[in-house]
């Protein structure tokens, strides 16, 4: 099935910085109806780290999905802030999953 418009919730933490680590993201569809739930363990890692793969794991079940407009919600002003350019991505582990983010945000030429 696919969908117009997403709503994506994003949330990673971890207990310790570095230290285990989880994700979880929450996918509505455009009239508020839950679609997808991600709940999962990542292993060891910092909260920075943490934070941008729940939103690699919310971008890319929404592209699997078929969503073709996504309004993303997230609460690290660190994320929000370098994707909006911000602020630099300083940090050399951070840095490929910018990029990740960044690349999962473009349309498809084909879906056009």
């Amino acid at each position: 099935m696919k969908y117009e418009k997403l709503i994506i919730y994003t949330d990673g933490g971890a207990r310790g910085n570095p230290g285990p680590a989880g994700i979880g993201c929450v996918i509505f569809d455009g009239q508020g109806t839950l679609v997808e739930e991600i709940s999962q363990g990542i292993g060891e890692t910092t909260n920075n780290q943490a934070e941008y793969q729940a939103l690699i794991a919310g971008l890319a079940k929404a592209k699997e999905l078929g969503g073709r407009e996504l309004e993303v919600f997230l609460d690290s002003e660190l994320v929000v802030k370098q994707l909006n350019r911000e602020y630099r991505v300083k940090d050399k582990d951070l840095a490929p999953l910018f990029v990740k983010v960044y690349n999962l945000t473009l349309l498809d030429k084909a879906e056009k």
